[in-house]
């Protein structure tokens, strides 16, 4: 294959500056055209839009008016957006338009290779647009703001996102779901934008001559098999005919030895109804990235699109077969979509799988709710999924409105004193002669110790902290009589399908991501970012897992329902 020639090697600066004044021209007649509309009365732009409207068939979103915008007041400073209010008795409106801002800026193939851009095969004269098959288009300058609201500060993603220090002098951002996020500069409003994901009008590769490979990899998810269906059926709706899915992770792309382990050809009529199991048909693997070998089975099998769905360590590994195509000058656009059941990757709203693995651990909870009102002080102790994020354990127990004590690996729990775990449980059961414990995986080990030990994706081995508190239990609370019933449902957790929403949130990332690569982007990922969809760069999702803030609202809300104390471990006063 040869790839396009570096950007570097051609003598076409007059080109390009004479394509950059053309571009500057239409974004003036644009503003022009914004004048005009805003200056017209609502009933004309009312039915201007209606008369813009075209219906499709089977995408039924339709091409219609883009949205135009107020006047830019001044030219917008990257990486913040200010916004002037108007008042009511004032004749016209200027806003100061966002841009996308620097650190959340998706590298492109077009900044190292001389790509010719085509029209999408769904846009006006495109193949599929005679057949009612045609798209509204995102253009590169719609941008998504991270987090909408202010009521603490704002997020960022300084080097202290998600840090657990409070310094009132630095503004700080609680998101929605619990989550941590220090950045901002004294209170000061200073938002983060971020890409808009979706379809492009113009991309970078014809889809007949596209070559196209999915891998999953990590441990498994709820979701997986719907994403690699979305993706498939997306390339299939561009054009795209060669889909090869890696087996068994990174390490299927150097070990291909024997008809199980070689890369399967994938069709629509292969993966229709793949999405009804769990698992992965491709399967997945921990760890075997070995990034020289993979780029040089990304030479040979001569790719130009590869999608790797994983969480964080698999996403280093993206970015790292990233770094090399490009060293190497190999244009592949190398995308990922984010997968982690435990929801602990940073910026984003939730991962996939994460609303199936609560609904999953809700079944767990129940069950050992009915074992702990059956007996005679009777307990049911929960292990749920957690290695060092609490969301899964936090949000069950929230909606499952039957436990009493949640254990996750961002707040201290010391099982001794009157402060202590221990002496909570045997209020509980003095109370309601029960009591329901949910204990994610990653708690305690402040009191266990690390065993200094990680897996094949470099994570820390844990110990039990669940089983610990059984034997605790049974040992410090025998004159209670309490009849322990343990419960953990993890793998479970991990191998049922998804439910309806992650199942629409896999098909919309499936979709995206293939939308990402024709638009030539690359070392970047796709995910819901304040409730749109974003394309963002790898490096700042993966500066570390993200964690629950017990300091935050949802964790409040969690302890106000449950009627669970700080603990702490304090002792009897002399």
């Amino acid at each position: 294959r040869q790839n396009p020639p570096p950007l570097s090697t051609i003598p076409s600066a007059l080109s390009r500056a004479r394509m950059s004044a053309v571009v500057a021209a239409a974004s003036a007649l644009t503003a022009a055209t914004m004048v005009a509309r805003i200056s017209q009365p609502r009933s004309a732009r009312v039915v201007q839009n209606q008369a813009g409207r075209t219906r499709f068939g089977r995408f039924g979103q339709g091409q219609q008016l883009r949205r135009q915008m107020p006047v830019p007041k001044a030219a917008a400073v990257e990486g913040t957006a200010s916004f002037s209010s108007s008042s009511s008795s004032s004749s016209s409106t200027s806003t100061l338009l966002p841009t996308i801002s620097a650190e959340f800026a998706c590298p492109r193939l077009t900044d190292t290779f001389a790509l010719e851009p085509h029209p999408s095969p769904f846009a006006e004269g495109g193949e599929y647009y005679s057949y009612g098959l045609g798209q509204k288009f995102v253009d590169d300058a719609d941008c998504v703001l991270l987090n909408a609201l202010r009521y603490e500060a704002l997020e960022s993603s300084d080097d202290d996102v998600m840090g657990h220090d409070r310094d009132t002098s630095h503004a700080i951002s609680a998101t929605a779901d619990g989550g941590r996020v220090h950045g901002g500069d004294g209170g000061n409003w200073s938002g983060k934008w971020a890409m808009r994901a979706g379809p492009r009008e113009r991309i970078f590769f014809k889809p007949e001559g596209v070559k196209a490979a999915i891998v999953t990899c990590g441990g498994l998810c709820p979701g997986l098999n719907d994403v690699i269906r979305q993706l498939v059926i997306t390339l299939d709706e561009y054009g795209v005919k060669d889909i090869r899915g890696i087996r068994y992770g990174f390490r299927g792309f150097f070990e291909q030895e024997g008809e199980l382990r070689a890369p399967v050809q994938l069709t629509p009529d292969m993966v229709e109804t793949i999405h009804l199991d769990g698992g992965s048909i491709l399967g997945t693997s921990r760890g075997g990235s070995d990034t020289a070998d993979i780029v040089d089975s990304i030479a040979d099998m001569e790719l130009d699109f590869l999608f790797v769905i994983g969480g964080n360590g698999s996403h280093a590994g993206a970015l790292a077969i990233d770094n090399m195509c490009k060293a190497r000058g190999m244009c592949t656009a190398v995308i990922g979509i984010p997968k982690t059941i435990d929801n602990d990757i940073l910026l984003l709203d939730r991962t996939f799988g994460f609303q199936t693995a609560v609904d999953e651990a809700i079944k767990a909870i129940r069950s050992g709710a009915i074992e702990a009102r059956s007996a005679f002080n009777g307990v049911g102790l929960v292990r749920l999924m957690g290695r060092q994020s609490g969301f899964i354990a936090m949000n069950a127990a929230l909606a499952s409105g039957e436990v009493d004590v949640c254990l996750i690996p961002e707040i201290d729990t010391p099982l001794e004193g009157p402060g202590g775990v221990l002496a909570h449980i045997r209020r509980v059961l003095a109370k309601k002669e029960h009591c329901v414990v949910v204990v994610a995986e990653g708690a305690g080990q402040d009191i266990l110790g690390k065993m200094g030990e990680t897996d094949a994706s470099g994570n820390p081995v844990l110990q039990n902290f669940a089983k610990f508190l059984q034997k605790e239990m049974k040992e410090k609370l025998a004159d209670t009589s309490c009849d322990i019933k343990y419960i953990d449902p993890t793998y479970m957790v991990r191998a049922t399908p998804t439910n309806s929403s992650d199942a629409i949130y896999c098909s919309i990332l499936g979709q995206n991501a293939v939308h990402a690569a024709f638009a030539g982007l690359t070392g970047a990922t796709v995910g819901l970012c304040n409730g749109h969809y974003v394309y963002l760069p790898i490096p700042p999702l993966i500066r570390r897992a993200r964690v629950v803030d017990p300091e935050g609202r949802m964790w409040e809300r969690l302890r106000l329902a449950i009627n669970q104390p700080v603990f702490s471990p304090i002792t009897e006063k002399v």
